[in-house]
């Protein structure tokens, strides 16, 4: 291992990219943060009315070009805030210019207007303004919206997740916030819709421009000029603050409900070597299952089913089958089904869930459009349930928790219900990230309307994207930087991607998921370093252990023990959960965000384990570190960005 110290960014982000610079701007009682390039919580009297405005420029995998920002002004007083840039995007030989003019007022108003056009001509699947609203207290709250013909509605925004567009034909959308501040959005420059961001985590309604019904990807062509136009109004007084005042959160655990579930991990084929390598270090993980991947159009056979099960036998873990269905005909993927089940016949080891999916349904059909040819999902289900006797038969969707919304498995034919997840598909910024966590409820709220009644498995699960639903495939990351629809994500490798996958696996075992699965034992979703054809800064791929190594093996530990919720004074301040054992109770929390922390733990956690930057190092080398628990001073911690904390109460 490198003898040099890594810098504080590798330790918490896994790259030497700085985080972007978040500036506060203030119009009286008007708030925004500015990135750089758009507008973040945009607040009235300290409460959020609006998630986000950004103008986003998308390629035709709907991939978001990140644009580079020239001639920057920003200009503020006690009354009135003022931005102005010029920004350039390009990719795949095309480019596209804008410019940018942001106005905020003590009144309440907000503008944002721009206007670009492209020299060379622009294939993309979207160009023009995004617009967030949140989604604590706003699900399920009224709205009027207003279509582009002038006629106004009374609506409502969703509470299950919808799975198409709840509001289309937009010119404005009127709504009341939690505390009761009047919150008017009006666009101007196309015709906008929106859809429940919620499928796919993210923790927003999304309006955007250009509805969908419409052909995609469409081209911009050269000197066609693109002008548009957000104006928000905010009006009121918010009934109570809300904003937090500071001071510590204070910690309480809920009575006893439900178990902790098996946490599992994915294996792809091309990754079996590297983990057969470092089988040693990999079985003190104790993960329950393995999801291992088949794909006979990669080139997968029966040797690489034979490394499948031989990984699983070498960690001690259960090993399940992910299976793709090339044929799209009945007859084709009931034959293609009978010999794969024939093939794992042979092996030494079974596969105790067998998971089926076609292969169309692991590209995304959007709303309005035709479904492609794929075998009839309750003959595909039969047809397994005959080939792999005696295993569990899972359906749904190995892509996004959208497609299995849109697509519902019968489930009268299947034992349980399956889907996945990815943290940066619509944004790679590090906020939107971690807000992914504040929608996982919404989706553990969602899934019985699907599953009927049925268990549902989650995963493999990571913060980078495994496939692409929407493209030709993930990004490929060579440049080890932030992006949406990375492939390989830098956050994998650093503290904050083991508070992400803390935080993720607590809300769906609080949620009731049968099984959880992280990303992988090694690769761009895995827990320790092998050589990659990716960097991996700090990291010389001789096993060194990645953060989240530690929540794996802790949490793996856990598995059906009697789950206590983790409830804060502070709605979203931390993320967590606790588990009664035999000894007592252990509870597993983490800082969300970059800011220092202050927690009051609950009473009678007599000693913790922390996991923070300055610990990055240590952990990377000892896989026990979060063993070692020390006697806590006082019930007060103070938490550093991302910091992860293990705490113990004796019986």
């Amino acid at each position: 291992m490198t003898h040099s110290d890594p810098s504080r960014t590798v330790r918490l982000y896994g790259t030497e990219e700085p985080p972007a610079e978040e500036r506060v701007l203030n119009a009286g009682p008007l708030s925004v943060l500015f990135d750089g390039a758009n507008l973040r919580d945009v607040r009235m009297h300290g409460e959020e009315a609006i998630r986000a405005i950004s103008f986003v420029v998308r390629d035709k995998d709907w991939a978001t070009l990140i644009p580079k920002i020239a001639d920057l002004i920003v200009q503020q007083d006690g009354d009135r805030f003022w931005i102005s840039y010029r920004a350039g995007v390009a990719g795949n030989g095309e480019t596209f210019g804008y410019e940018v003019v942001i106005e905020g007022s003590a009144a309440g108003v907000l503008t944002y207007s721009a206007r670009g056009k492209t020299p060379t001509g622009l294939l993309t699947n979207r160009t023009g303004f995004v617009v967030l609203h949140p989604i604590e207290g706003v699900s399920g709250a009224p709205a009027t919206i207003t279509h582009t013909s002038g006629e106004r509605v009374e609506t409502r925004f969703p509470v299950e997740i919808d799975p198409v567009q709840p509001m289309m034909d937009l010119r404005e959308i009127a709504h009341r916030t939690p505390g009761g501040l009047e919150v008017t959005c009006l666009m101007e420059g196309d015709a906008f819709e929106m859809e429940d961001q919620r499928n796919w985590t993210d923790a927003s309604y999304k309006t955007y421009v250009r509805p969908l019904a419409l052909p995609w990807p469409y081209r911009i062509e050269p000197g066609e000029v693109v002008q548009q136009k957000i104006t928000l109004t905010v009006k009121g007084f918010p009934r109570a603050p809300s904003r937090w005042a500071g001071g510590a959160a204070v910690l309480t655990l809920g009575e006893a409900e439900g178990t902790m579930p098996p946490l599992g991990i994915g294996l792809q084929p091309e990754d079996a070597s590297a983990a057969l390598r470092h089988v040693e270090t990999l079985h003190q993980l104790g993960v329950a299952h393995i999801i291992c991947h088949h794909d006979p159009r990669r080139g997968h056979d029966a040797e690489s089913l034979a490394r499948h099960v031989e990984v699983a036998a070498a960690l001690g873990a259960q090993p399940w089958l992910e299976a793709v269905v090339e044929h799209v005909n009945d007859a084709g993927a009931a034959a293609e089904i009978d010999f794969l089940g024939k093939l794992v016949a042979k092996l030494d080891r079974r596969f105790a869930t067998v998971l089926v999916s076609p292969a169309p349904d692991l590209k995304c059909t959007l709303p309005g459009s035709v479904w492609p040819a794929a075998p009839a999902p309750a003959k595909l289900y039969a047809a397994t349930r005959t080939a792999f006797p005696g295993s569990r038969i899972g359906g749904g969707m190995f892509s996004f928790f959208t497609e299995l919304n849109r697509k519902r498995p019968p489930t009268e034919t299947i034992d349980l219900v399956t889907f996945t997840t990815a943290a940066i598909f619509h944004a790679g910024d590090d906020r939107s990230l971690m807000e992914t966590l504040e929608c996982l409820p919404h989706i553990v709220r969602t899934v019985p309307a699907i599953a009927r009644g049925l268990p549902y498995s989650v995963g493999p699960s990571a913060i980078g994207l495994r496939d692409n639903p929407y493209g030709e495939a993930p990004v490929a990351n060579p440049t080890n930087i932030r992006q949406a629809v990375n492939f390989n994500d830098p956050r994998q490798r650093g503290v904050m991607g083991a508070a992400w996958n803390l935080g993720y696996f607590a809300a769906f075992a609080e949620g009731g998921a049968e099984a959880v699965a992280l990303g992988g034992a090694v690769g761009p979703f895995g827990v320790l370093s092998v050589p990659t054809p990716f960097p991996q800064s700090w990291f010389e791929g001789k096993g060194e252990l990645y953060p989240v190594w530690h929540i794996v093996r802790g949490l793996a530990k856990l598995k059906g023990r009697p789950i206590r919720p983790l409830r804060s004074s502070v709605a979203g301040a931390v993320r967590g959960i606790a588990a009664v054992t035999e000894k007592g109770t252990e509870l597993w929390l983490c800082n969300p965000s970059p800011n220092t922390l202050e927690v009051r733990l609950p009473e009678g956690f007599t000693t913790a384990a922390i996991l923070d930057a300055s610990s990055f190092v240590a952990a990377s080398r000892q896989p026990d570190l979060l063993d070692r628990l020390t006697p806590v001073e006082t019930q007060t911690l103070s938490l550093e960005s991302y910091a992860v904390v293990r705490a113990f109460r004796p019986v």
